[in-house]
């Protein structure tokens, strides 16, 4: 690199490091020394660069949560038929969906200190390997007599969950630039969607509702092996591919976040200051909301279609499959609009009021007895509830910079597990009492309460700020050099003193 590339490189550092002194804490504790002070401990400046591999490695990412968030609706959508095999009732099903959002609760914290601490491939290769690990228990389970042993690798499925939710912001920060981040976000996201769409529409075609028990377990048998064999192959890939961070970063804002030494680094206080800063406080309690809406829509639709379309599971499941898909488009949509405009509030806000439109016309039209309305109406709505996820995470990311991203990104699914559990079993036992439609009026009062408070956020961009504000000091340190070098070459020349008296 040049050395007017390596003095703005120097700038940006020193543009970012001013802007975390007057934003935050931990910026002012990780920078002690002026950059003279740096140059005499014969530092030099951190050149930024982006890899190929960076797609490799959130697609292999992508996959991976694909085949865990695949299993978390996969007795859901079939509800009536493993209440059948397993001879359980309804809300011990509902259990299997509801798992995934009661473990992620009380080991969320542990699991981003440890990303804090031994950094995304440990993570990867944990999560990779509790999943891989819960599929085979499930592939032992098929007998009626075994439901704890099923409910057992569902758990150890759930536990790999909490070692990816959280993941896609923070993958996206390490790896990519600043106009991709909001994109490769997406794409994170995009996988989980993936796996919940193949979810709804899988399930229902490998296992048909069938009287005979030995044939019906064949069918689940078939089914747990397929996700058996995929994910022992993503661990494998996990194993040899999966890479920590690439070797440069990939932007000045990622490249002051590797300055922080460690040893100053507080996970406890890095929690507190996140719970003291108002803007994201909101944005937990909003994201809840609406993902924790979304979480209860899917774990119940099986329930909600039947109840109006009976002997439909094939079609529940496509129902579901549509919502998600709508909703993955949704994302990469989303995520693509916010790396052109950087309009988070303002895209988060329009996108979560649609999210209420949506539900309040769902609601409306589910009991018309018109399955192709259903599959529009669901289509509209999960294109704004579930493009919502990648928005969340990425103002997150803005609010709390430079707070690591996989622990803003916790806390925020967190907050979705609670509201989720809450949402799934209030608006089930609504549903039972006073029907679908009184169900989803009771979630659509919730999405009217997060509307409210999403425009009561303060959009406090802190990341788009620290790499604006490095930009504009590299380029003010290059003009000042050239303004100087032609202010010498412009200067009048003045002759030698004559040496005659």
């Amino acid at each position: 690199m040049s050395e007017n590339e390596a003095l703005g490189d120097t700038k940006l550092k020193d543009g970012e490091t001013k802007l975390d002194l007057e934003n935050h804490v931990k910026a002012e504790e990780a920078v002690k020394c002026p950059e003279d002070q740096r140059q005499l401990a014969g530092q030099e400046p951190q050149p930024t660069r982006l890899y190929k591999r960076r797609w490799m490695i959130v697609l292999l990412f992508s996959s991976y949560s694909l085949c865990n968030s695949f299993q978390w609706i996969q007795y859901g959508i079939i509800n009536n038929i493993f209440m059948k095999f397993y001879n359980v009732d309804a809300f011990t099903i509902d259990w299997m969906s509801m798992i995934y959002m009661l473990t992620y609760i009380p080991f969320i914290f542990p699991v981003t200190w440890l990303l804090d601490k031994k950094g995304l491939r440990v993570i990867a290769l944990v999560a990779t390997a509790l999943n891989c690990a819960g599929t085979w228990i499930k592939v032992a389970s098929v007998r009626p007599d075994l439901f704890p042993v099923t409910f057992l690798g569902q758990f150890s499925c759930s536990c790999a969950q909490v070692f990816i939710l959280g993941m896609p912001s923070r993958i996206a920060s390490v790896w990519f630039g600043s106009e991709e981040v909001s994109t490769a976000c997406s794409i994170g996201v995009f996988g989980n969607q993936l796996g919940i769409a193949i979810g709804f529409l899988v399930p229902p075609i490998l296992v048909p509702n069938v009287d005979d028990m030995d044939e019906l377990a064949h069918h689940i048998s078939v089914m747990f092996y397929i996700t058996a064999g995929v994910a022992t192959l993503l661990f494998i890939l996990v194993v040899f591919v999966f890479q920590e961070r690439p070797k440069l970063p990939p932007t000045q804002a990622q490249a002051t976040a590797r300055s922080i030494p460690p040893e100053q680094y507080s996970y406890t206080a890095s929690i507190l200051r996140l719970l003291r800063n108002k803007p994201f406080i909101l944005l937990i309690i909003t994201y809840g909301l609406n993902v924790g809406c979304f979480y209860a829509v899917g774990t119940l639709l099986n329930r909600m279609i039947i109840e109006h379309y009976p002997g439909e599971e094939v079609n529940a499941g496509r129902i579901g499959l549509t919502i998600v898909i709508a909703g993955m488009v949704g994302s990469l949509i989303c995520g693509i609009w916010l790396d052109r405009t950087k309009t988070y509030k303002q895209t988060t806000l329009a996108v979560y009021f649609m999210s209420l439109v949506g539900m309040i016309v769902y609601a409306a039209t589910l009991n018309l007895g018109h399955l192709w309305v259903v599959f529009i109406t669901a289509g509209a709505l999960g294109f704004f509830m579930t493009g919502y996820l990648p928005l969340g995470f990425e103002f997150a990311v803005e609010l709390t910079y430079p707070e690591s991203e996989g622990t803003s990104s916790g806390l925020l699914n967190c907050s979705a597990q609670v509201f989720g559990i809450i949402f799934t079993i209030c608006q089930g036992k609504i549903i039972d009492s006073f029907g679908t439609l009184a169900g989803n009026i009771f979630l659509c009062v919730f999405l009217l309460i997060g509307t409210i408070m999403t425009g009561l956020i303060r959009s406090d961009l802190r990341r788009q700020n620290a790499n604006l504000l490095a930009k504009a000091a590299a380029e003010g340190q290059m003009s000042a050099q050239d303004y100087g070098a032609t202010a010498l070459i412009a200067q009048p020349q003045t002759p030698p003193p004559s040496s005659q008296a």
